[in-house]
């Protein structure tokens, strides 16, 4: 035996009277899983996504983020359950949904920074009336109720006072003396009919990306909160890098007790990793490539994905190591074929 076992053998030995927890292993959950319904991914994954966990799929724009999110709604609906589409950039195509298979009926749509036709619509035909245009009438007397003016105004005349006095003492000016402030003129205001166009409109709080992040991260927070969703996918994959980092990773640790509480299955769809630690599953897909089998016609794409991040894989047996295993990437592709071309 080495000389690194024997000490290793004493300090256990040593710790296991003192501190019996410090040789104990931390008890690991195995999660139920919800299956995404590509087969390929789902035999990588251990049988599908966790439930009650945080699943972050990343990757640039037009590599199969989407499409495999609408897949695992399409899979959870069909069995009667509910879920939600938080959607930041109003990406989000109800046609292509229903056509992944998706029961539209039990599928909440949440578009931030949106407003409604008819709001809109009522906002550009409002006309204020012409009261608002007329100024108030002049309150005379301490606080506008009698005894006398306002101390403010008994002290507007003072410093002219004092200036013609030194004035007429004092042959050459004073450098020391304060320069008087010229206070502008307040404008009255005639009552006239305005027409709407002439109205100016404050631009749209929603005209930057950061204000839509946090309308979008408190729905989640409500949805979260009040529970009865199965699925709950914050598609974030139109938004830059900069503004998805400057979430705060106390969030994300929120919504991942708020997942275990409801046991509910959330997908974070970006273009960078964002969740941290708080993500059980991470999946970093690649760009993907066209399938051109005949020579003039599109017939699918090829898309590829990698394992980079899996807390705790599913173990048939129900035995867990002591030590844990190394993480290791696992890439694997799947075909997605077009409705043109039939089976094949």
């Amino acid at each position: 035996m080495t000389s690194a076992s024997i000490l290793r053998l004493q300090i256990e030995s040593t710790l296991a009277q003192k501190i019996p927890s410090a040789l104990t292993p931390a008890p690991k959950m195995v999660r139920p899983v919800a299956a995404t319904g590509i087969e390929t991914l789902d035999n990588a994954m251990g049988g599908g996504l966790p439930i009650g966990a945080i699943s972050e799929l990343i990757g640039p724009e037009c590599s199969g983020r989407t499409s495999v999110a609408l897949s695992f709604l399409a899979q959870i609906t069909v069995i009667g359950k509910v879920c939600a589409w938080v959607d930041v950039s109003n990406a989000f195509d109800p046609a292509t949904a229903a056509a992944a298979g998706i029961n539209l009926a039990r599928l909440l749509w949440v578009r931030c920074g949106v407003s409604h036709p008819d709001a809109a619509r009522a906002h550009r035909d409002f006309v204020l009336p012409d009261r608002y245009f007329v100024p108030p009438p002049v309150k005379r007397g301490l606080h506008g109720g009698g005894f006398g003016s306002h101390p403010r105004n008994e002290v507007k005349g003072l410093s002219d006072a004092v200036a013609s006095l030194l004035q007429q003492e004092m042959t050459a000016p004073r450098c020391a003396e304060p320069q008087r402030r010229t206070r502008p003129t307040q404008k009255t205001f005639e009552p006239s009919y305005l027409p709407s166009s002439t109205i100016r409109r404050q631009p749209s709080r929603f005209a930057k990306p950061w204000p839509r992040m946090e309308q979008a991260l408190h729905a989640t927070d409500r949805l979260l909160q009040c529970g009865g969703f199965s699925a709950v996918v914050l598609d974030m994959g139109g938004m830059a890098p900069e503004f998805v980092s400057r979430v705060p990773l106390a969030t994300w640790f929120r919504y991942r007790v708020a997942a275990e509480r409801t046991q509910s299955s959330i997908l974070l769809l970006t273009q960078h990793p964002c969740a941290k630690s708080s993500a059980e599953l991470v999946l970093r897909l690649l760009p993907a490539e066209a399938l051109c089998d005949e020579i003039t016609v599109f017939t699918g794409i090829q898309s590829r994905v990698e394992m980079a991040r899996q807390r705790f894989t599913h173990i048939p047996d129900n035995i867990l190591p002591l030590r844990k295993p190394p993480q290791s990437v696992n890439a694997l592709s799947w075909h997605s074929r077009t409705t043109w071309t039939g089976r094949r």
